[in-house]
């Protein structure tokens, strides 16, 4: 059985239009926020670390996403990660936002992909993140290798 990486976020006023809901690039800042907490908490790669010393980013190239139902002020949601494809330089995400009943609220699938920044080139995922990575391949929801 595959790992799941999971944390919270409270939705707060900052994320929220004038009817008391999520506006959606509010969604994206949120996500943005989970992969970097994926790297730094689960996968040993700190964003500081990649943009500082490793000169590495991870851009997002695709990106299909289904709001299912609104998130509210103050609600807690709970975020949720699986890779469906571990590539040597790309690799896809499949992240689910869920409410306090664990209702879905947000499915996102992602494609993000290693770069050089100097380059703005791919390139191949340090081993040991790569491994590390490799904990959260979900057999179930993955897709059929290239």
């Amino acid at each position: 059985m595959s790992a799941v990486f999971r944390n919270t976020v409270r939705v707060r006023f900052a994320h929220c239009d004038a009817a008391g809901i999520v506006f959606y690039p509010r969604y994206f800042e949120m996500l943005n926020d989970f992969i970097e907490d994926w790297f730094g908490e689960a996968l040993g790669w700190p964003f500081e670390a990649m943009h500082g010393t490793g000169h590495a980013g991870v851009p997002t190239a695709e990106l299909n996403c289904r709001f299912v139902a609104p998130s509210r002020l103050g609600d807690v949601l709970t975020r949720e990660l699986r890779v469906l494809k571990l590539g040597q330089s790309s690799f896809t995400v499949h992240i689910r936002f869920a409410g306090p009943q664990d209702d879905t609220r947000l499915e996102v699938t992602q494609r993000l992909v290693c770069v050089d920044t100097a380059k703005i080139e791919p390139r191949p995922l340090p081993e040991a993140v790569r491994e590390a990575m490799a904990r959260y391949v979900d057999t179930d929801l993955a897709a059929p290798a290239a």
